[in-house]
Formats: structure tokens, sequence, C-alpha cells
């Protein structure tokens, strides 16, 4: 395809847009045959609209600061699809701006495409071991707020179905019509849209089915009450988002459920357990283990930056201040309530209330102990917090050198799903809504004086968070994906 000259927008355009429709059914069918995913410095394309692709790729013209448009991605594309590739995990923004590389190193000397892909991927090519022995069932216990996003996260992940489907979700007995009322909250979302598929009730059956993936809707009081194996399950990963039970005590009570095996908490456990930030400290996660928690969505939020920070210029002591948005606990006029502030409206007030998370840190960063102190106000908004860390480090530094330390963290290293990055100077909360990573930072806010620093990261405490979550229910479940590039 000619490529147009860059003063006729609304060509380049059309061009663009003409690629990315031929490059979406290549990456579904990737996807949905071969458990192959496609994304763009870490942004997964399938199922995804034109206009998604074509911003994800302006993300990257913007933030990696290099010329990669559909132009250059497309061929690269089509030289992958025709590679025997499965049950893989492939960066395709990364090897296409690697192949712009070597053309430019190399001049008439380079490669063509689809001997550089091959020589690039070929290590993928014909491997296909899947990542998991048997595939993992998965039960959500709850499906509130967190239940019903994680719910859309694993379903649109099931592709072969090979590797892990979400089989039931378990509730409390409800009334009349709780079956259609249950599937009208999950199909739409005031904050987050509607779900992207499709949903059918079967009230024979007493399932929902998403996307083709049946979702028996058990009613218990109780985990022990449940026998798992009455509805196909075995051996299944729990998710608890109740928030019910936080200690081992508490959780255990599931694994003396039928079919049950594993438990994962969506909050701060109690005791000994282990909580977990995924890119942090998931690798403390063993087969032995069958009671994990995924931490809170503030400590997931901030834990990575305070990690890369202390690890590339030392943390003296700081203070964390989360800005966050109302949540469930919370009355939405004034009424009584067990806590303090928590019974004021929400609606109509920033109420402080405390955090645990800069204590919670010191689980997944060992050596940031006694250094931070941690307060909160939930202002009145929906979703997307942010958190300010205001930190004293070991060494001086500039706002030009901690930003761009941050850029490349969140560009190039193995932080990428955990830290973003934005430059963009008119930035709001709204603007991170469904955003996928830990947190994302606020460049154009930083402040760096000597040692003292002041950095703004912004999270979706909902969404960000079940991403997180999802993180560790892989790894938890023993998933083990081919990539590219390859990780450390």
């Amino acid at each position: 395809m000619v490529r147009p000259s860059v003063d006729d927008y609304f060509a380049d355009w059309k061009q663009r847009e003409a690629l990315v429709q031929e490059m979406i059914p290549v990456i579904g069918r990737l996807f949905s045959q071969r458990n192959v995913g496609v994304l763009i410095y870490g942004r997964p394309l399938h199922n995804r609209s034109v206009t998604f692709i074509m911003k994800s790729h302006r993300y990257v013209r913007q933030i990696e600061r290099n010329e990669m448009s559909e132009f250059e991605s497309h061929p690269v594309l089509m030289a992958l699809k025709d590679l025997d590739l499965w049950h893989a995990q492939i960066d395709l923004g990364k090897l296409t701006v690697r192949f712009m590389e070597h053309l430019e190193e190399k001049g008439k000397a380079a490669m063509g495409v689809n001997e550089f892909v091959r020589a690039e991927v070929g290590y993928l090519d014909g491997v296909r071991e899947k990542p998991i022995a048997k595939s993992q069932d998965v039960v959500l216990y709850g499906f509130g707020r967190i239940g019903r996003l994680m719910a859309r996260l694993l379903i649109e992940r099931t592709s072969t179905g090979e590797v892990m489907r979400l089989k039931a979700i378990v509730v409390r007995p409800g009334g009349e019509g709780d079956l259609h009322k249950r599937a009208s909250l999950f199909s739409n979302d005031s904050v987050h849209g509607a779900f992207q598929g499709t949903l059918r009730v079967d009230e024979e059956n007493n399932s929902l089915i998403a996307n083709g993936n049946e979702m028996k809707v058990i009613y218990a009081n109780n985990p022990e009450e449940i026998d798992y194996t009455k509805y196909g399950i075995s051996d299944a990963l729990i998710i608890d988002n109740t928030g019910v039970w936080r200690d081992r005590e508490g959780l255990s009570r599931h694994l003396r459920s039928k079919g049950a095996a594993k438990v994962i908490l969506t909050a701060p456990g109690k005791g000994d357990l282990k909580n977990i930030v995924y890119g942090i400290n998931h690798e403390q996660i063993t087969t032995e283990d069958t009671i994990i928690t995924a931490a809170s969505c503030t400590t997931n939020a901030i834990a990575p930056v305070l990690k890369v920070l202390n690890d590339k210029y030392g943390i003296e002591h700081g203070h964390v201040e989360t800005v966050h948005a109302y949540t469930n606990d919370q009355n939405l006029i004034d009424n009584y309530h067990k806590g303090s502030r928590r019974g004021r409206s929400a609606a109509l007030n920033m109420v402080i209330t405390e955090t645990g998370a800069a204590k919670a840190v010191v689980k997944a960063i060992p050596e940031l102990a006694g250094k931070l102190t941690g307060n909160a106000v939930r202002v009145p908004i929906p979703n997307v917090s942010m958190a300010i860390l205001n930190l004293t480090l070991s060494r001086e530094t500039s706002r030009e050198e901690l930003n761009e330390f941050l850029r490349q963290i969140a560009l190039h290293s193995e932080l990428q799903n955990q830290i973003s990055y934005t430059e963009a100077p008119d930035a709001v909360s709204s603007d991170f809504v469904g955003s996928r990573e830990a947190c994302i930072v606020d460049s154009n806010a930083t402040i760096a004086n000597g040692k003292h620093c002041v950095l703004y990261l912004w999270y979706d405490n909902e969404f960000g968070y079940c991403c997180q979550v999802g993180r560790t229910v892989y790894k938890m479940a023993g998933v083990k994906n081919n990539y590219y590039p390859l990780r450390g």
C-alpha cells in the first residue's frame, strides 16, 4: 500500500484504518484458535475495536517517541500469521519497533520482514506445549463490583478454553428474578460500560452464558455447604471477592468444599497469609500454597513505583496520601455506620479515612519497613483513584531524570503491565477508567527538589486492580506462557 503524503491527513487515516480492519481477523484467529495473544506494548488487541488499536499505535508514537504506525505493524503481523505459533503472548509493537531499528541500522543489507520475523520469533515456531497440563476451573465467590469485573476478564481470556475456564459464581440466596437481575448487573455497568459480548440466562440450569461460557449460579450461605463436583467442577481455584474472611482460618472454609483446591482473596489478608502484588513478589507463590491474597488496589498501585524508586535512588522515608473513589461500604446519604466518618454521605463529602496500604507494602517490599506513613481521603467519584507519593530519596534527582526513568520502566521493563505513563497535560480521573495497569504515572505533575520528590499515580481501583488479580490467578494456577520479547 502506497503511503499518502504527510499533509493528506484524511487519506492517511483511511489507509491506516483499512490496515487495522485487515489486522483484526488475523488477531482474532490467532487468539481464539491458537491461544496466541497479540499486544502492543503490553496492551492486548484481541476483541478490540479499530479505534482502540489505532490509539494503541498512537500511544507508542507519543510515549516511545518513534514513528511506528499501522503501515509498519501490518506487514509484521502478516508475517507472524504464517508461523506455526501456539500458546504465546507476542508484543507486536515491540517486534515492529525492532524491525524498524533493524532497517535503519542495516540499510540495504537488512532482512525482509518475513525473514526478520522468523529470526526473531523462531524459538516459538512450532512449539505446541500447553501452558498448563489441565484447564483450571475457576469459581467466583461473590459477584459484586470486583466479582463481575473478574468475570469479564476471565471470559475475555478464555481463548481456546485449554488454560482456564470460569465455571461458577457463588452468591447468597436471592428472591424472585434474582438470576435476571444479576445478569443485568453483569451486562450493564454504569462505570465500565456494557459487557463486550453476548449474555443469556438459562433458567432451567440456573446459569448465565457469556460468550458461550456457562457460569453456574450457586446459591449458598457458607462455603462448606457447597459440593462443586455436582456441577462438574474439580480442583477449583476459588476467588473470594466478599472480604468476609481475611485470615487463614476463615478462608480455609472454602477448602472444605468438595471440588475446591485453592483460594485467592481480593483484599489484604491478615496473619501469615502471603499478600501478593503481581510484578513485585509473585515469585513467592509456590505449588504448595493453597491460600493467598492479592492485597489491596492501593497497595498494587503504589508498590511497583516504590520498588523501582527504592532500587534506583533509595527511599529514606515518605508519606502516601490516597485520593480514593468512594466504595460500597460508605453510605449514599448520612446514616449510621460503624466507622467514624463513613456514615456521612459519600456523594456529598470528602471523607478522611485510614488506609493500610503504606504498611501493607512492606509485605511485598520488606526493605521499606518503618519508612512510610499513609492516609486516605474518599472523594465523590465512583471509580479511579490517585496515590500521591511524598518521598525523601537517598540521593538527589531532577524532575526530568525521574520522569525519564519511569517512562523507560513503563515501556521496557518487566513492570510494563504494572506501571504506565502519561504526558497528557489535561489528564483527569475519568480518562483512566478501564486502564489495565496497576498505576499510571502523571509525568506533568511530578515534583523534584534535591532529594525530595512528589509523584502522582492514577489507578483504576476496580478494573486495574482486577487485572492484577487476574495475573495472580494465572500464576497460582501454574500457567506458563511463552513470550516475545523473552522475559528475564
